[in-house]
């Protein structure tokens, strides 16, 4: 690899212009307009067709876009009837604008216009690319040829829009811009507005493209301030960004670049496009989102957004796009799980509404994603923290410390073995085949107390083993101690009752279920677990020190 081929190929904005380092957040949304349908579609190896197009370009107004850009309509038949279809079936909603996208070639504009005809409101954007190398290499024209076709093609639209019924704004997109010298790129886009001649009432969008990323972001947020302090007309000129994501920085270029100036972002969903593809305008907006400020983009159900993404344009979203990936709020390490469990758990005791969650910087439930399915994963790198929390939420079971711990070894080892992820309910079939163990060995056939004294105990059981019944009588200072005793006579068998914890996993008065916890040692010091559940805490309580044993007497292997 000969890295000393490569040489800087965009020029810096000349001056200092870094005003926008002092700003801390992007504290306004910008004009969001979707390209999907255009810069997103034509990036696909099979582009939508005309009923695909029509379901995608309904989801991106339930999300909230005002402008969005529908085509290149002169570029193919289908763009062309899709724009058709869209207005003569007026589906375009009165606070929406679309934007139709043009070479600055007259043909070309001319059947832009042609396939606007009676639209209520439209942007027409058009373009030519002013850098260094397109100049030289492609069209092999001088700067002033470069922006006589700008200009020309400035003065068609502008003669068109009042030929053509229909509401028509203009942009324009100096292409690769971050190729061109910032100096003559400002030139040109004077050139054009001094034609267009901004006003109130006329509003011209230019629009900075990164067509393709060269730079550091800073350099192009600078280059974008340069720009913004220098453009004639500038109080009736909306300026935009079009980033692409060649380096992978498109989401810190816009963002950059908005702090130094800007007020306009195209971009798309999940960053679909050439190449790298463009800016990613959930990421984006979701950024702003946690810093506090309205996108004024609905973003609250994001696996509706990405089913139907998926679904119309065949693309899949990577796990770990932000925000919208299936595992980017998935926590597998044992100690994010116990963080954000415990975090969880304390925000509910003292009713916490600011979200500062350890390891999570946006709460999933904003966008339709839950803390069990999308937040605690199991696998074998998860902890006793995660395993609890989880069994807690589902199914109202909550585990003494030491009891978590056990289970979660069981968990693991079983994924490992495995080697897959466990889900929620798997993790329940695991917690009750090992710790409610009430029919083998051991089982109890009846049981009844009597109380003997003020603290006296007196049990009569039946127990059963291997198809045998045997009734034992036995006391002690409470009923547990009680069944304990009868337990130890019938077996024969010691142990200690080290663990015993209970409580009420459903409210329904006199009915509410309760469940119990035992963890025993035997002789040598090794602890084994129970649990049981009953409406009567004495048989739950029961149940569970005869799972404990049944696992001390034959261990699940």
């Amino acid at each position: 690899m000969d890295a000393s081929k490569y040489k800087t190929g965009y020029f810096p904005a000349p001056g200092e212009h870094d005003k926008w380092v002092r700003k801390e957040k992007i504290d306004k949304a910008p004009i969001w307009c979707s390209v999907d349908m255009r810069d997103g579609n034509q990036s696909l190896v099979v582009p939508m067709n005309l009923e695909q197009k029509l379901e995608f370009y309904k989801v991106l107004l339930k999300v909230g876009f005002k402008e969005i850009e529908v085509g290149f309509p002169a570029a193919s038949e289908t763009e062309f009837e899709f724009l058709r279809t869209l207005i003569d079936k007026k589906m375009i909603p009165e606070d929406v604008t679309v934007q139709v996208l043009t070479q600055c070639r007259e043909h070309i504009i001319r059947k832009t216009f042609e396939s606007c005809k009676g639209v209520p409101k439209a942007i027409v954007h058009f373009y030519n690319s002013v850098s260094a190398a397109q100049r030289e290499q492609v069209f092999r024209k001088s700067k002033e040829e470069i922006k006589q076709i700008d200009v020309d093609g400035a003065k068609l639209v502008k003669k068109l829009s009042k030929e053509y019924e229909g509401d028509f704004r203009f942009e324009y997109s100096p292409e690769s811009f971050t190729g061109a010298e910032p100096e003559y790129a400002l030139e040109v886009c004077n050139a054009v507005l001094d034609v267009l001649e901004p006003s109130k009432n006329n509003n011209v969008i230019i629009n900075l493209p990164v067509t393709v990323e060269m730079s550091l972001p800073h350099i192009y947020a600078s280059q974008v301030e340069y720009i913004s302090e220098n453009l004639k007309y500038r109080e009736n000129v909306t300026l935009s960004l079009h980033p692409h994501n060649d380096r992978g920085t498109g989401v810190a270029d816009t963002e950059l670049a908005l702090l130094a100036g800007a007020e306009r972002v195209e971009g798309t969903l999940f960053g679909n496009g050439e190449r790298t593809g463009n800016v990613d305008i959930i990421t984006l907006a979701m950024n702003m989102y946690v810093h506090g400020t309205d996108p004024k983009l609905d973003f609250s159900d994001m696996p509706y957004l990405v089913n139907e993404y998926e679904r119309c344009t065949g693309m899949h979203v990577y796990e770990r796009a932000p925000y919208a990936g299936a595992l980017v709020f998935a926590a597998f390490s044992g100690s994010h799980q116990d963080a954000i469990a415990k975090s969880i758990k304390y925000r509910e005791e003292k009713n916490i509404t600011e979200w500062n969650v350890p390891y999570i910087p946006i709460d999933p439930k904003d966008l339709n994603r839950t803390y069990d399915a999308d937040v605690i994963r199991v696998n074998s790198q998860s902890g006793k923290g995660g395993i609890g929390y989880l069994l807690e939420q589902n199914y109202g079971y909550v585990l003494p410390a030491q009891m978590r711990e056990n289970l979660s070894y069981l968990c693991k080892s079983i994924s490992d073995k495995e080697h897959r992820e466990l889900k929620v309910s798997d993790i329940f079939d695991i917690f009750k085949a090992t710790y409610f163990r009430t029919t083998s060995p051991v089982a109890i056939v009846e049981m009844h107390f009597h109380r003997r004294h003020r603290r006296d105990i007196e049990t009569e059981i039946v127990f059963e083993i291997d198809g045998q019944k045997k009734n034992v009588r036995a006391s002690g200072n409470g009923s547990l101690d009680a069944v304990s005793n009868a337990l130890k006579l019938f077996t024969g068998d010691s142990y200690e009752l080290r663990v015993y914890t209970e409580h009420s996993m459903q409210e329904h008065g006199s009915g509410s279920v309760a469940a119990a916890y035992i963890g025993i040692n035997n002789k040598d010091g090794m602890t084994f677990w129970g649990a049981g559940t009953d409406t009567d805490i004495i048989h739950a309580s029961a149940n569970a020190l005869l799972s404990a044993y049944n696992n001390m007497k034959d261990p699940i292997k």
